[in-house]
């Protein structure tokens, strides 16, 4: 029933926005008498904004074209080189640089970048990657929006990521030693949730001493430690039983998608809660839109419906990942707790001797608290003390430290570096 109501919403709300979308053109046609005085302008720009809130979204492509290195501009090429099921792996190429006359070079560390599987797409991560472009050659985790993965593909659950990210790390890896002539590891960075099955995937990698062991891991406002500086994320998580989700927000797959009969927790569940953290801001994020359409300053309306294109454009988690996720994170703590098992065997934190690790928080995160990344530092006493930085961005929320101007002039310098001294 949750799913049917959703789509029986959308399909109502495509309509308001197609009729919203034709009476803004209307109004603001030039042919039309009114369109310059009087309320027409005022009415055709609130009728605008209408339509962009209500308007259908689907996955936003990357759009990635060019790069800055060394205050050259370059051309991006953008391929994807693993196709899993529940996600691929892209890698991002710098013309001229990763590239040249058509061959690949190993000039510059490669980063493997993993996007949350968090309800929103990988290209939420556009703005780190085309910044990490300016000195790594970058891969991604695009990670497949669950009611489009038929049934017959079978679960996909916290153990299965972390196998997800091996395989990537271990391609990398093979790929860079081709290159090179030699085994070259590879860099990860861990945006978010992430972050707890990316440390997992890195523990395990350390203790079999594989080459494809990242030289670094780059974690970033992750929940490694809910307990540090709990958020109303936590709290939501903590308040209710594992039942209750499971028999709350799961819901089933309808028939007009590839997945139907899978059972997922919706994008759009995670969407609503997201929205309702912050629902003012939000509201007056689009009466900012509106004032600045009808101040004629259409590059700010356009950066904040840019904003929203993505931010709106959601997809559906499997519900054993989510479950599994929702128990093992943030009700058990089994990370801190040292019980984090990847397919029945306890994965020991001890063992990572090799990867440097680097955590990063912002200040005003109210996703995941200060102190909840960091904790990540303190659960590896086999590592050096020079192989750990810890960085919190002033004055950034959650999105802040991965996207936005503080992220490009401030955060990704500190990654950078540390990328640079431990390669």
């Amino acid at each position: 029933m949750l799913y049917k109501a959703y789509e029986l919403q959308r399909s109502w709300l495509n309509s308001v926005s197609t009729v919203a979308s034709l009476s803004s053109e209307l109004l603001a046609h030039p042919a039309n008498p009114w369109s310059r005085v009087g309320l027409g302008p005022m009415a055709a720009n609130a009728f605008d904004v209408l339509a962009h809130a209500t308007a259908p979204y689907g996955k936003p492509a990357f759009n990635i074209t060019e790069a800055t290195v060394d205050g050259a501009i370059h051309s991006v090429i953008e391929s994807t080189v693993l196709n899993r099921p529940f996600g691929d792996l892209k890698r991002f190429r710098v013309e001229g640089i990763d590239i040249v006359d058509g061959e690949a070079t190993a000039r510059r560390p490669k980063l493997l970048i993993v996007a949350p599987m968090s309800g929103h797409f990988a290209t939420l991560l556009r703005g780190t990657v085309a910044r990490m472009l300016e000195s790594c050659e970058v891969y991604i985790t695009d990670w497949a929006d669950a009611k489009t993965v038929p049934v017959h593909e079978g679960h996909f659950d916290l153990d299965d990521y972390i196998d997800y990210l091996i395989e990537f790390l271990e391609y990398i890896a093979a790929q860079s030693g081709s290159e090179r002539g030699k085994a070259s590891r590879p860099h990860m960075m861990a945006v978010c949730q992430p972050s707890v099955p990316a440390f997992a995937a890195t523990s395990l990698l350390n203790q079999r001493k594989s080459p494809a062991s990242p030289d670094t891991l780059t974690m970033m406002g992750g929940p490694i430690d809910t307990r540090e500086s709990p958020t109303t994320v936590n709290d939501h998580a903590m308040t209710r039983p594992i039942s209750w989700f499971r028999n709350s927000v799961i819901a089933t797959v309808p028939i007009q998608y590839r997945g139907a009969g899978r059972k997922v927790y919706p994008g759009f569940m995670q969407l609503n809660a997201f929205m309702s953290m912050n629902l003012q801001s939000h509201m007056m994020s689009h009466y900012e839109m509106f004032k600045h359409l009808s101040a004629g300053d259409e590059e700010s309306a356009q950066a904040t419906k840019d904003f929203y294109d993505e931010y709106r454009a959601v997809c559906d988690m499997t519900a054993e990942f989510y479950l599994q996720t929702v128990e093992e994170v943030f009700q058990k703590h089994s990370i801190p707790n040292g019980t984090f098992e990847h397919k029945g065997e306890v994965v020991d934190l001890s063992g990572i001797t090799h990867t440097a690790l680097l955590a990063i928080e912002g200040e005003r995160d109210d996703i995941s608290g200060l102190g909840q990344t960091k904790a990540a530092l303190k659960l590896t006493p086999n590592l050096p003390r020079d192989k750990k930085k810890y960085y919190m961005a002033e004055g950034a929320g959650h999105y802040g430290i991965f996207n936005g101007s503080r992220w490009r002039t401030k955060v990704a310098p500190v990654v950078e570096e540390f990328i640079a001294a431990h390669s």
